[in-house]
Parts: structure tokens; sequence; C-alpha cells
């Protein structure tokens, strides 16, 4: 079941097409109905032809999602349609960032009291690293005091917000750069404060690695992973690594749990 943000109902289904190698590599792993996306390809030969020469390494997956698609489905337009919308829905938070950011930054759940960060760290005259940077709930925050902040992003409609609202905002030191928090595009020992919201924990060990790698000695890193108010892996990997913890709330999504550790 998708996030409900943005009502997908009248899209086409070659919105698709606005997606980039990065989240198509992300589908076998997402919550997308395999079925009903087989047959969304299968009837939308220009949609496969994207996906299978944006990201090559998904053919052998597309073709095993695509093989068992009945002809007589390609042939009823009602079943291709809520198929295509099953799989609109389903990556609806995709959607809304490659056709329209602003929908992100209308939800609730970003509402969270800023002081949850900046009681974390002072971030006066601090080189700030903001990893997975969204539409810049963290960013904008710790661009208040910091000196300068890089928000990396590895969506390009992302990066073009973020940087339409650092203008915006009179930010002139924020710094908008593509990248992944596996691939943190700077040097060892760069950021006074390195962070992220919604992003850590699909590959603990290596994302962990590059937190340590770009985050100078005394520094911090701060996570906000998006994880309820529960003891679960997340929680155990970053408390075993020395993270300190409390709990916060994000308005209508509950209680949740920040992280920071200094690093040694």
């Amino acid at each position: 079941m998708g996030l409900g943000w943005m009502d997908v109902s009248n899209l086409s289904f070659n919105t698709l097409l606005l997606l980039e190698e990065v989240q198509l590599s992300w589908l076998p792993i997402c919550n997308v109905p395999r079925r009903d996306l087989g047959i969304a390809l299968k009837a939308n030969p220009a949609v496969e032809w994207y996906f299978r020469n944006k990201c090559s390494k998904l053919n052998d997956w597309i073709d095993s999602i695509i093989e068992n698609v009945d002809a007589q489905v390609i042939n009823d337009s009602q079943k291709i349609r809520q198929a295509e919308i099953t799989v609109l829905s389903a990556i609806n938070d995709w959607v809304v960032y490659v056709v329209d950011p602003s929908v992100y930054d209308q939800q609730p759940f970003l509402n969270w009291d800023s002081q949850e960060l900046l009681s974390v760290v002072d971030f006066n005259n601090k080189t700030v690293i903001d990893v997975g940077a969204g539409t810049g709930r963290l960013t904008f925050v710790a661009a208040q005091a910091a000196e300068t902040v890089y928000s990396v992003e590895p969506i390009g409609n992302l990066r073009s917000y973020l940087r339409a609202n650092a203008k915006k905002q009179g930010f002139s030191d924020v710094y908008v750069v593509d990248g992944l928090l596996e691939e943190i595009p700077f040097p060892d020992q760069f950021a006074d404060v390195t962070m992220g919201g919604h992003v850590f924990g699909d590959n603990p060990e290596i994302e962990y690695s590059e937190l340590l790698r770009v985050t100078k000695s005394g520094g911090t890193i701060i996570l906000c992973p998006g994880n309820n108010d529960e003891d679960n892996d997340i929680h155990d990997f970053l408390i075993n690594h020395g993270f300190e913890w409390s709990s916060f709330e994000e308005p209508r999504d509950g209680m949740k749990r920040k992280y920071w550790k200094t690093v040694e």
C-alpha cells in the first residue's frame, strides 16, 4: 500500500519515464506488486524499454515478472489501467519526487520541532553534510547557523528543488550535490557534522563506514532513520556502535528516534 501523498489516478504511466537509474535499481527490493508491474510494463513497451536501457541490471528481473503475464489481460484496458494505478500508488513517494516535490514538503510529519536537531549539536560555523537531503528539512535548519551545508541527494528533481528553495530562503552557502549514503562524494574527515533523515539502514555497515570516513575527529554524526520508538535492528546496530539516542514526535506519524555520536 502506497503512502497516498499524491492522487495518481489521473497520471500517465509514462510518468515513470522520469525515474532515474538509482530509483529503478531499488525496484526489486521495494513494495511494488510484481504482478501489476509486469502487466503495466507489458502494456507499455516504451516504459519497459526505458527501464531496461536506463538500468540494464534489471533485465533478468524484468523478464521474470513479465514472462507469465496473461495475453488476455494485455487486451483488457480496464485491467491494464488498474495495474498502472496500483504501481503508481505503491511508489507514490517516488512519483511525488519527480512530479512535484512541494507535495512532500506539505506532509505533516515534517513539522517536527527543529529544536530536536538544534539541541544535539551547535551548528555555528560548522561544515555540514546532509545525506539524502530530500527537500531540505534538515539542511535548512542547519543552514541558519552553519558556515556551509552540502546537501547530498541522488534524485535530480529534488536537487533542483533544493537549489531553488535555498535561493528563495537566502542561503548562499548551501551547495547541492549528487550522491548516495553508500558513496558520499567528499574526502576523508571533511565535515564537522554529518547527518541524515530517513535514509539509514539499508546497508548499515557500508553506510556507517562512509559516515565515519567523511566526519572529522571530534565531529558529530546525527541520524533520524525514521524508525518507530521501539527496539529494532537499526536501533541495535547504532547502539552497538556507540550512538546515544532519544525519542521525538513526528506529527501524525508518532514517536520516532534520533541518534547521535561524537567521532573519536
